[in-house]
């Protein structure tokens, strides 16, 4: 195992634990030049996301998406801050563009249709909620547990 593998790991785990400053401390442990790969920046993105410092994750998801057009996490965690930051809108709007690049990731249908939710689009929620769980059984049960999709769920009462 190389040296940044095992930072990258001790920093994993201290976010596991929520020791944050640890973390932090593990990724500026490595030398500068090893500061700025992807693989460090995606774990600062986990590590602000977790702190809630939307701010600082939009930096560092804007540049890793950036970086990698082509891999739809990075279109999710930027859509997550700028969302978190308080322009929903825009936030879907980066998601909208998403589902068109990646039609199959059921992860991005199933932000959006969280934010379409909380945009008061039901009928786009239900159609991105089917579209997640085509792809991907599993987002069956996080969406009876998304706080997102109260509404939709609220439209169902007679």
């Amino acid at each position: 195992m190389s040296d940044i593998q095992r930072h990258l790991r001790a920093a994993i785990g201290f976010i596991e634990l929520g020791l944050l400053e640890d973390a932090v401390s593990e990724l500026e442990s490595l030398p500068p030049e090893d500061r700025g790969r992807s693989s460090v920046l995606a774990l600062r993105v986990e590590i602000y996301r977790t702190a809630g410092n939307w701010s600082l994750m939009e930096v560092v998801a804007r540049e890793l998406w950036k970086r990698h057009p082509d891999e739809p996490v990075y279109w999710t965690n930027l859509a997550w801050a700028v969302r978190r930051l308080g322009s929903l809108v825009a936030a879907r709007y980066i998601l909208l563009e998403a589902a068109e690049r990646f039609p199959g990731d059921a992860m991005t249908h199933f932000n959006l249709a969280c934010y379409s939710c909380q945009l008061g689009d039901i009928e786009q929620t239900k159609m991105r909620v089917g579209k997640a769980i085509e792809l991907d059984p599993k987002f069956k049960l996080l969406a009876l547990d998304d706080a997102d999709l109260e509404p939709m769920w609220e439209s169902f009462k007679v």
